[in-house]
């Protein structure tokens, strides 16, 4: 914009001057040249000429003409083709214009021959490393595409893709539906709807493989489910009634797949605890616990367990500590481990083998969150990061509460208190803490619902209960 008024601001110089002095004296025409100004006084020229001022060169060359300027210097005329503005970028509407027409080209033809033959091994290759939710979309397409997760070469395919941040799965406290699922790539709230589990209170208290596990708090009975493709089964009753709180984790019978098989193990604080084998299909009682274990165990319940190569990890409490139980061999450990000090809620989270922690400092008036690792030659926890300070002032003065709804490489938060409920998620690899939106109520306007409890498990089209 300013080069354009410097330029008309020349051009009206020029036409002042011919005005001036209105004599074909001044100015000496060039006949192969086409002049920027125009002079009305020069009744040779017929045409409009247009030009601008080139006040750094005297001399007068081939395509110039000199102009007396009032100081009586020799300025240069320089000549120009005539202006045209710069080239606008086409809506799509224009750029689409034509291309809808009645015939098709010889080379659209030719695409659709080549996608025709596309090689199907490559389809589903494709299709297995799209994102979850456009691989539903996708199975819209056709018949093909939609048996694709009953297709043993798509489930190798799946098997072959890196498993990509984990998926929550979570219980609201109004439990106006089964559930609540949170994508944090896409960063929105999932409301799936599982027939099986609607009539049912349950709580998600494991997972392995895409398979959450789920526990009925009324009749003691647990169910395994794939919450993305409604994969369901109840799981025998057990062969020991308890009806005191239990620990549950759960894991896979030796690779990254449910294809094996999965085992699921409960214990309670007295030491009674029993293993289920899908592939087996019963629970079965190991043996009693170590006399070497101290009982009661004292479990933290609000920590959820840990799985590490098919060892399963339980916080408890007097003495502060982790108890491990082996799948594979049946064998308990005990780790005593002291807690940090001013540590209120915590649990035990994992991260590529690495044991976690991650709780609340609070001391006097102020309230942090922390993330601790285990040293496991020494047995202590060494914290590795903190919250931002500027999201911890805003816990100053209140009664915080904590709750883990994800423990595996992500961790989804809960910080409550009666003036706050916030959601946030922190990347134990990158060191990310990121806010989470709310989770709105599906058809029910833009009210917010409160997140009771979670667990977080990697999203698995092919996992089958």
């Amino acid at each position: 914009m300013e080069g354009l008024a410097m330029l008309r601001q020349l051009i009206g110089e020029v036409q002042e001057l011919c005005e001036l002095y209105g004599s074909s004296n001044y100015i000496h025409h060039q006949p192969r040249t086409q002049l920027l100004c125009h002079n009305h006084h020069l009744h040779h020229q017929h045409s409009h000429r247009w030009c601008f001022l080139n006040f750094e060169d005297d001399s007068a060359e081939d395509g110039y003409c000199d102009i007396m300027t009032s100081s009586g210097k020799s300025g240069t005329l320089k000549t120009m083709e005539p202006y045209e503005p710069p080239p606008t970028k086409k809506s799509r509407k224009e750029r689409n214009r034509g291309k809808l027409t009645g015939t098709t080209s010889s080379a659209e033809v030719m695409e659709q021959e080549i996608w025709k033959e596309f090689p199907e091994d490559l389809f589903e290759a494709v299709i297995a490393r799209l994102p979850i939710a456009t691989f539903f979309r996708f199975r819209s397409v056709c018949r093909k595409w939609n048996s694709l997760l009953d297709s043993n070469s798509f489930s190798q395919h799946c098997a072959q893709v890196p498993q990509a941040h984990p998926w929550f799965y979570t219980i609201t406290h109004e439990n106006v539906d089964p559930g609540a699922m949170y994508d944090p790539s896409s960063k929105k709230w999932h409301h799936p709807a599982i027939p099986s589990l609607r009539a049912k209170t349950v709580l998600p208290v494991a997972s392995a493989g895409g398979l959450v596990c789920f526990l009925d708090i009324n009749h003691r009975n647990f169910f395994v489910c794939n919450p993305l493709t409604q994969s369901f089964k109840e799981l025998p009753a057990r062969s020991v009634r308890v009806w005191s709180r239990v620990a549950v984790g759960m894991t896979l019978n030796g690779n990254s797949t449910t294809a094996a098989g999965y085992k699921i193990l409960w214990v309670g604080c007295d030491g009674e605890h029993e293993v289920y084998d899908s592939v087996k299909n019963y629970w079965t009682r190991p043996g009693s616990m170590p006399s070497h274990i101290k009982l009661p165990l004292s479990l933290n319940f609000l920590s959820q367990p840990v799985s590490v190569e098919g060892t399963i990890y339980f916080m408890r409490t007097d003495p502060d500590g982790i108890v491990s139980y082996d799948m594979v061999t049946g064998a308990w450990k005990q780790f005593i481990i002291p807690a940090p000090t001013h540590l209120t809620d915590h649990t035990l989270a994992e991260c590529g083998g690495r044991i976690m922690l991650v709780g609340l400092l609070t001391k006097n008036a102020a309230t942090c969150v922390c993330i601790w690792e285990l040293q496991k030659m020494m047995l202590l926890w060494k914290e590795v990061d903190r919250m931002p300070n500027i999201w911890c002032l805003e816990f100053y003065g209140k009664h915080v509460r904590m709750t883990c709804l994800g423990n595996k490489g992500l961790l989804m938060l809960s910080l409550r208190s009666r003036q706050m409920n916030r959601l946030v998620t922190y990347n134990v690899t990158s060191g990310d803490w990121l806010k989470v939106p709310g989770c709105v109520v599906p058809r029910g306007g833009k009210k917010r619902q409160w997140i009771a409890c979670g667990t977080a498990f990697h999203p698995c089209l092919t996992a089958s209960a």
